[in-house]
C-alpha cells in the first residue's frame, strides 16, 4: 500500500476567484441595516395596487331584480360606483299614450309588482280628477283598506329579504308565514295573488263580504303578535345592528339632494308622508302616527341602514291601525259609480302624487280631450332612491354596500317602467 496522505477535501471557489479555482471557504457577507427611509422606498416600489373594476349584477340578490352596478374598488373599499338600469323597460309611459285609460291601467300593476294595489289607486285617483269623476263612500273606504293591506305585505317582504341580504334567513321564513297570509286575502278579493287590477275608474272591482273581513281582522292580530318576533331577530339582534348601524348613512341634506323618499327619507329624519300632508282620497279621516327615525335612543345614526328597517317595522305597526279604522267605520252602499261609456276627459293636465310603499309615486296625465293621454309621465320612488348610491356609496365597503341597496327596497320594474 502506498504511503501517500489522503487527497485533500476540494475547496469552494472564493468570490474573486475565476470558475474552477480551488480557494477556501468564504463566509456570506453581512446583510446592510436598512434606514427607515430606505425600507419606506423599497416597499413603494415593490407593493403596487390598482383600481379594480367589478359587476354587481345585473343578477344579483341584494339588487331585487335584474340591475348592473360597475363597482370601482380600492381593494375592498369601494371608490365610485354607476347603477345601470333599463333592463326591464317595458314602455309603460308611451303604452299610457297608446291605449285607452282602462286599457292601461293594468299596465301600472307591472311597474312596482310589489305594491301593485297601490300604483293602481293613484293612477285612478289622477284620471278620475282628470276627468271629474265620483267615487262612491264606500269604494274610497275599500280602496284604503285593500292599499293599507298591500302595503303591510310590501313591508314583509323588505323586513325578511333585507334579512337574506345581510345573511340572516330565518326572518325571511318568519315574514313570509304572514305574507302568504296577506295574499291569500287580496287573492279572494281580486283573483290574483301579485297584479290584481282590482281599484278601477269610478270605484273598485268587487265588494269586501263579511268572511273577508273577519280574515282580514285575523290577519292584523296575528301581524301585531309576531312584529315582536321579528323584531327580536333582527332589530334587537346584536350582529344585524353591527351589520346595519352608521352603514349607509343618507343624511337629511343628501336624501332631499337626490330626492329621496319614504321610509329612506324618514329614517333620514324628514317628516313627510305623502298621505298626511299632501292628502289624497280619505287618508284625512284616519289617525296614524308617521315615523321618523331621529329618537335619539336609537342605535346608529339617522338615515343609516338600521334606521331604514325600523321606520318600516314602524310603518307596519301604523298600517294595521288605518286597516282597522276603516274596516270600523266601513259605510253601506255602492262600490262603482258611474263611468261613461267610451270616457274623455276634458282637456286639461294633473299631477298627483301618493305614498308608494317605496316612496312618493307621481303621476303626471295631459288630456287632448281623447279617450287616452296626450302626454303620460311617471315619477317612481325606486329610480330616485337607487340613484342616490351614486354619492352614498362611495367609501364603504363592497359588503356594507350590499346592505345599503338592501336597506333601500327598490323594485326594478319601476326603475325601468
Amino acid at each position: 500500500m502506498s504511503d501517500a496522505a489522503p487527497a485533500a477535501a476540494p475547496a469552494f471557489p472564493g468570490p474573486g476567484a475565476p470558475a474552477g479555482t480551488p480557494s477556501s471557504i468564504v463566509a456570506p457577507a453581512t446583510p446592510p441595516i436598512l434606514e427607515a427611509a430606505d425600507l419606506e422606498r423599497l416597499v413603494g416600489q415593490s407593493l403596487r395596487t390598482e383600481e379594480l373594476v367589478i359587476n354587481m349584477g345585473p343578477q344579483h340578490p341584494s339588487t331585487h331584480g335584474v340591475l348592473r352596478v360597475v363597482i370601482k374598488t380600492d381593494g375592498e373599499v369601494v371608490t365610485a360606483l354607476q347603477p345601470h338600469v333599463g333592463n326591464l323597460h317595458r314602455c309603460a309611459e308611451k303604452i299610457g299614450e297608446s291605449l285607452p285609460y282602462y286599457q292601461w291601467l293594468p299596465y301600472v300593476d307591472r311597474m312596482d309588482y310589489l305594491a301593485a294595489i297601490n300604483n293602481e289607486h293613484g293612477a285612478c285617483i289622477a284620471i278620475e280628477r282628470l276627468g271629474g269623476l265620483e267615487v262612491p263612500e264606500r269604494a274610497e273606504y275599500v280602496r284604503i283598506i285593500l292599499a293599507e293591506v298591500q302595503r303591510i305585505i310590501s313591508h314583509l317582504m323588505a323586513v325578511g329579504v333585507y334579512g337574506l341580504d345581510v345573511g340572516a334567513i330565518t326572518p325571511f321564513l318568519h315574514t313570509f308565514r304572514e305574507r302568504e297570509r296577506g295574499l291569500d286575502l287580496l287573492d279572494h278579493i281580486a283573483g290574483g295573488r301579485l297584479l290584481y287590477h282590482v281599484i278601477r275608474l269610478g270605484g273598485v272591482k268587487r265588494d269586501l263580504t263579511q268572511d273577508w273581513i273577519d280574515e282580514c281582522h285575523a290577519f292584523l292580530e296575528q301581524i301585531e303578535r309576531r312584529l315582536p318576533e321579528y323584531n327580536a331577530l333582527m332589530l334587537d339582534n346584536h350582529i344585524f345592528q353591527e351589520r346595519t348601524c352608521r352603514i349607509g348613512v343618507i343624511d337629511r341634506k343628501t336624501a332631499i339632494a337626490w330626492g329621496v323618499t319614504g321610509p329612506a327619507l324618514r329614517a333620514a329624519g324628514v317628516d313627510w308622508d305623502c298621505r298626511r300632508d299632501a292628502p289624497y282620497s280619505i287618508y284625512e279621516r284616519f289617525a296614524f302616527d308617521v315615523p321618523v327615525g331621529v329618537p335619539d335612543a336609537l342605535p346608529g345614526v339617522p338615515g343609516d341602514c338600521w334606521r331604514r328597517h325600523w321606520v318600516r317595522v314602524r310603518e307596519i305597526e301604523q298600517s294595521v291601525r288605518i286597516v282597522r279604522q276603516a274596516l270600523r267605520e266601513l259605510p253601506p252602499g255602492s262600490v262603482q259609480g258611474k263611468v261613461p261609456k267610451g270616457f274623455k276627459p276634458p282637456k286639461g293636465e294633473v299631477y298627483l302624487r301618493v305614498e308608494n310603499p317605496r316612496g312618493e309615486l307621481g303621476y303626471y296625465i295631459v288630456s287632448e280631450g281623447a279617450d287616452r293621454a296626450w302626454r303620460l309621465r311617471v315619477r317612481g320612488p325606486s329610480f330616485s332612491n337607487i340613484a342616490a348610491i351614486t354619492q352614498v356609496g362611495v367609501g364603504t365597503l363592497i359588503a356594507d354596500l350590499v346592505a345599503l341597496m338592501g336597506s333601500l327596497d327598490i323594485v326594478l320594474g319601476e326603475v325601468d317602467r
